[in-house]
């Protein structure tokens, strides 16, 4: 290691910061989230620096350096630009014994500014010192991906409980097994979602069994008589959890920092076709995976053995993630689960999803809703239940709002057909979204009247979905995914202007390993039978 990793205690402790800019700022606003008492030394100092140090404990000398102000600090920051200042600065502090960090000045630090994840008590701290800051940066927004804000609460709650668990549990290896299941089980589960209460008491649950349990063993070493601890292990296990959660698209990196979280402590993952490996590649190394994906008219497992296989994992004690494309609530199937769930008596979470509508309009650049366009979307399956096309088209005639039709490429004509026949224009724009924010996104636009032949034409594949109403047309000015194909300028061949045609020579161009990848799962998933459900947002 170049430098050590320490952690200062600065709790009303005086720090002199020399300089009263923008660089001053940023190091008075880190350390007063620390409490230090910040004394800024300057003749100049910024307003912001002002409304921020207003509290009584801090102090603002507008005037020019002198050693005398190093008395008594317990850090000393130089943030000035002057050079030779800074250098005065870092040999003062030097003499006094004082530690000194000159910003942006490496071999003038004494102690480096790391990149810090705040998650108090619980504080990382990620250093390359000073040799490639805006890395450490970057791997800093990885851990805050990775470590919820409620690491924090509960350390404060291990904090409250750890002199009875000591008194309680008298063995070292006793402890660190009762906090490990604390840490990783149920008590943290409602913790991360906020029930604070309800967190504590089954801490004080699980610490009197488990207290409870030493003393029968204790008792048990010197008595034959049958004790409660032997009827403890006549039980069954206890009932785990079900997560339900949204994989998003496609793209790995639109999936929610919740999501990744229970992901990673599942211990079994019931996934559907439409889940990218990528993304199934994010789930815990060793866990149970299991494919339970649907093809239209093809179903791996009907909805009623996946229920089933969700109530007996739990009911063996497993933290089950049930992992699906887009949001479990959005033609997921998600509320049909849960009622399963709830029936057995199955503890249950749900985590949304960016469904593959707001996937496909934000990546093809069709705004949804657009105040000169649409004042409404609509999301509407072009299947009802079991199979049976969804015919309500007299529906769909608002001109102001956007529909969006989920599993509608392969009834394509019949739709266009109908909305036409029930009076919807023949004009009415309309995109087909392909491989919505993967490599391989394809975007068709066309009109009613034009889309079914453009279709044939370019066979874009499934997964798709159908977005209609005036906000396509914005496409072409609005799009950025892929904007390299967009931005030839010649709209002849460019597949993403209104409808064109993939040129034969475009059609023989190779895509990367991951694009190929992410096209084979997701032309695995073509349309499935859904019960009919819209949701309109006005």
């Amino acid at each position: 290691m170049n430098t050590f990793p320490l952690f200062f205690k600065l709790e009303n402790r005086k720090v002199l910061i020399v300089g009263g800019g923008d660089v001053a700022l940023r190091k008075a606003d880190l350390l007063s989230r620390a409490g230090a008492a910040i004394t800024i030394l300057a003749p100049d100092i910024s307003t912001e620096i002002q409304a921020l140090l207003s509290d009584d404990k801090h102090e603002l000398i507008y005037k020019n350096y002198n050693k005398f102000y190093m008395t008594g600090a317990r850090v000393i920051i130089a943030a000035t630009d002057d050079e030779t200042l800074n250098h005065q600065i870092h040999a003062d502090a030097t003499a006094l014994n004082i530690p000194v960090n000159v910003v942006d000045t490496p071999h003038l630090c004494d102690f480096i500014f790391p990149a810090i994840v705040d998650r108090n008590p619980i504080v990382i701290g990620i250093s390359s010192n000073g040799k490639a800051p805006v890395l450490a940066r970057l791997l800093r927004a990885r851990l805050e991906t990775l470590i919820p804000q409620g690491y924090g609460k509960l350390a404060k709650l291990a904090g409250e409980f750890r002199s009875e668990v000591k008194r309680k549990i008298p063995t070292l290896t006793g402890r660190r097994q009762f906090w490990e299941r604390a840490f990783e089980g149920q008590v943290s589960q409602l913790m991360f979602v906020g029930n604070e209460t309800e967190a504590a008491a089954q801490l004080q649950a699980d610490l009197d069994s488990t207290a409870a349990a030493i003393h029968d063993k204790a008792y048990a070493a010197e008595n034959t008589t049958p004790t409660l601890s032997d009827e403890s292990e006549k039980k069954s296990p206890p009932v785990g959890e079900v997560y339900i959660v949204g994989a998003g698209p496609g793209d790995p990196e639109l999936l929610t920092f919740k999501a990744l979280r229970l992901m990673q402590q599942a211990d079994i993952v019931y996934y559907d076709a439409l889940v990218s490996p990528q993304v199934l590649d994010l789930c815990r190394r060793d866990a149970d995976k299991v494919f339970v994906g649907k093809k239209r008219s093809n179903h791996t497992v009907a909805q009623l053995g996946i229920n089933e296989l969700l109530v007996n994992s739990a009911k063996e004690g497993r933290r089950v993630v049930r992992l699906k494309g887009g949001d479990p609530f959005i033609f997921g199937r998600g509320g049909e689960e849960i009622e399963s769930l709830r029936a057995h008596g199955v503890p249950y979470q749900v985590v949304p999803g960016i469904t593959a509508a707001n996937a496909a309009a934000s990546y093809a650049g069709i705004p949804l809703t657009h105040r000169d366009h649409s004042q409404s979307v609509r999301f509407v399956t072009g299947f009802l239940k079991a199979g049976t096309p969804n015919n309500n088209f007299k529906n769909f005639l608002n001109t102001d709002e956007t529909v969006v039709f989920y599993m509608g490429l392969h009834s394509l004509a019949r739709l266009t057909t109908g909305l036409i026949n029930a009076g919807r224009s023949p004009e009415t724009p309309i995109a087909i979204v392909s491989n919505a924010s993967m490599p391989n996104q394809q975007v068709l636009t066309g009109t009613l009247e034009s889309i079914v032949a453009l279709q044939e034409q370019n066979q874009l594949p499934t997964p798709a979905l159908l977005i209609m109403g005036d906000v396509v047309a914005l496409h072409d000015d609005l799009a950025w995914y892929n904007k390299h194909n967009k931005d030839t300028g010649d709209t002849e061949t460019n597949w993403l202007r209104a409808g064109t045609a993939i040129t034969e020579q475009d059609a023989k161009k190779p895509i990367d390993q991951q694009a190929h990848a992410l096209s084979m799962i997701a032309n695995l998933a073509a349309q499935q039978e859904e019960g009919l459900e819209q949701l309109v947002i006005g």
